[in-house]
């Protein structure tokens, strides 16, 4: 049966040949032949039953091998190659290595550290090969304190100071999110290599230190080292997180001269980069462009940067294409699009498309999706109708639900239903520096200033500190960062300088500074003095004075914009003529001629 077995698949063992050493010499060769050639389980099942037959399973060599081939083969199987490795008697380090590695593969790090374990009970000495594997599975596992016990072990057995080793270490630790560990073994790395490099961008990008990631990057390339396709994956994403168009273009421009072809990964990274940077047309072009290529992440940040520029009829479109491609869209990519229609105004359709998601494609109603639909409603000042969903809702609402209905008090001036979100926060011991200046804000609108002292005191009392509001203009490749009344600039006196100057053509367009969301409470002037020094203001003043006239001012803030920041930038755009292109947390508003993208609705 062995036999017409081997026949059909083209792997043909002779006939047994009489027992003498020659012979199986000659016999264990041709297994170990034919077990090379194996191109499926199939196949290495028919030579591994005659090696069994054979008796050749003593060999734990020749079993070490067998159990390489099936553990680490594309096509292979840990199940059978852990059968193979209970058989072996006294299993050598390289046996233990390549069941550590199998299991990390396969993305079992709890069996491939049992194994490890296992190796020292059995005084099984590891190498320089072992340690990389099980910090590997230390990192899926998120286990830190595991993962500073073996950079112990691997100190003690003197591979501390192996590259391979530190490289990994750096991953995991990173992973883990003590990046301070990670950079400790970077720098102490004596003969860094592009692996180390490639290490700590990453390592940088998975904790959000865009800064750092960006500045090593620099480093790398200034040492005279060449980035692989993944490092640049990294930079494509701290790029789009600071809004860094120029460094992502070099970026991409890399990219296209090194690879002549780009991964799914890359090229959605590419993707989000330009739609975070506020060009929403290029990243659509590149999504456009990768044809057969694209996947459901690849929809989903598409339609995400639609919803962030306010374009919800493109991405109800964007939907319907991926459906008719024959994918079946999840939760998180209907959150998208009703994002993009809450962005977008599209009251009717967003409606539609909740109560499809719910009744006819019985997608599980999430927290998420109920978010959107209060945001829908809130934004379109239908806060009644918002109130009664989170009142009626199977989910119990959390502090994201209440803060999007109190945001949305906020902007529709609504105190009753303002008051109600406020005491839910409050009842989720979720009320944060940021609720509380959102209801002060209602309050101080409605003139109420007793609840804004009283807020202002029990915002104090409870030691909460608003987040501080900055944002960051790119010029000439390097990011440049203010903060309200910032003067710490080197070109301070010229950007404020400049403030008055446009104070004064905002008078002549008719437009009165908007001073009603200060709390504090001094003079007038002083409210428009501190109204002006904001940074969004700032940022936008020093790209007038720093850049070519004509060119477009790209801005990234961390908070949502002021009403009299919004109002400000569309009359520069107006008088300056220049495009004048935000992302605030949540959208992106394009200035330009006098007008915001987003109608005065956001």
């Amino acid at each position: 049966m062995i036999g017409s077995l081997t026949q059909n698949t083209h792997l043909y063992i002779s006939p047994e040949t009489p027992n003498s050493v020659s012979g199986l010499k000659s016999k264990d060769q041709e297994c170990f032949t034919l077990l090379q050639k194996s191109k499926n389980m199939k196949e290495f099942m028919q030579v591994h039953a005659k090696i069994i037959k054979l008796g050749f399973t003593h060999d734990s060599q020749r079993a070490g091998d067998a159990m390489a081939m099936c553990a680490l083969s594309h096509w292979g199987s840990m199940d059978y190659a852990c059968s193979i490795f209970h058989q072996i008697e006294e299993p050598n380090t390289f046996i233990f290595n390549t069941m550590i590695r199998g299991h990390v593969g396969e993305n079992e790090p709890g069996k491939a550290f049992s194994l490890y374990v296992q190796m020292l009970l059995e005084e099984v000495l590891p190498n320089g090969y072992t340690f990389p594997f099980v910090i590997k599975a230390c990192a899926q596992l998120s286990a830190l304190e595991k993962g500073h016990q073996l950079h112990g072990m691997a100190i003690k057995f003197g591979f501390g100071f192996d590259t391979c080793v530190m490289n990994t270490l750096i991953s995991m630790y990173a992973k883990c999110g003590d990046i301070s560990s990670a950079k400790l073994v970077f720098d102490s790395i004596p003969q860094k290599n592009p692996v180390s490099w490639s290490a700590m961008i990453s390592g940088y990008t998975k904790c959000g230190l865009w800064d750092q990631c960006l500045s090593t990057f620099s480093l790398m390339q200034s040492e005279g080292w060449r980035p692989d396709e993944s490092t640049l994956v990294s930079v494509l994403s701290s790029c789009a997180h600071l809004s860094a168009l120029d460094l992502g273009r070099c970026t991409h421009a890399s990219l296209l001269r090194k690879f002549s072809n780009f991964n799914v990964v890359a090229e959605t990274s590419l993707i989000e980069m330009y739609v975070k940077c506020g060009c929403i047309d290029r990243g659509m072009t590149v999504f456009e462009r990768m044809l057969n290529n694209k996947n459901m992440i690849s929809y989903g940040v598409m339609i995400s940067g639609l919803a962030a520029h306010g374009y919800g009829k493109k991405a109800l479109e964007l939907l319907s294409e991926l459906m008719s491609e024959g994918w079946e869209p999840d939760d998180a990519i209907y959150v998208g699009v009703l994002r993009a229609c809450s962005h977008a105004g599209l009251v009717k359709e967003g409606h539609r498309l909740f109560e499809k998601t719910i009744s006819e494609l019985r997608i599980q109603p999430t927290i998420q999706l109920y978010g959107c639909m209060v945001d829908l409603l809130g934004r379109s000042g239908s806060l009644k109708e918002a109130y009664e969903l989170v009142r009626n809702m199977p989910i119990k609402p959390n502090e994201v639900i209440w803060r999007t209905l109190l945001s949305a008090c906020k902007v529709h001036h609504n105190i009753e239903i303002g008051e109600i979100a406020s005491e839910k926060l409050i009842e989720l011991d979720s009320f944060t520096a940021g609720d509380y200046m959102l209801a002060s804000n209602i309050y101080a609108r409605g003139r109420r200033w007793g609840n804004v002292e009283r807020l202002r005191t029990e915002m104090a009392d409870n030691g909460l500190v608003q987040s501080l509001g900055h944002s960051s203009i790119e010029v000439e490749r390097k990011v440049h960062r203010f903060v309200s009344q910032d003067r710490a600039h080197p070109q301070s006196n010229e950007i404020y300088e400049m403030i008055h100057q446009i104070a004064w053509q905002l008078r002549f367009e008719g437009y009165s500074l908007d001073t009603s969301e200060v709390l504090t409470y001094v003079s007038e002037e002083e409210k428009r003095d501190l109204v002006l020094g904001h940074s969004q203001k700032l940022a936008i003043t020093f790209g007038l004075i720093s850049t070519a006239p004509g060119s477009i001012l790209r801005i990234s803030r961390n908070l949502r914009m002021c009403s009299d920041c919004h109002a400000t930038t569309r009359l520069i755009s107006k008088i300056f003529r220049r495009e004048i292109i935000v992302r605030e947390r949540n959208r992106f508003h394009h200035f330009k001629g006098g007008e915001c993208s987003c109608g005065d609705y956001w």
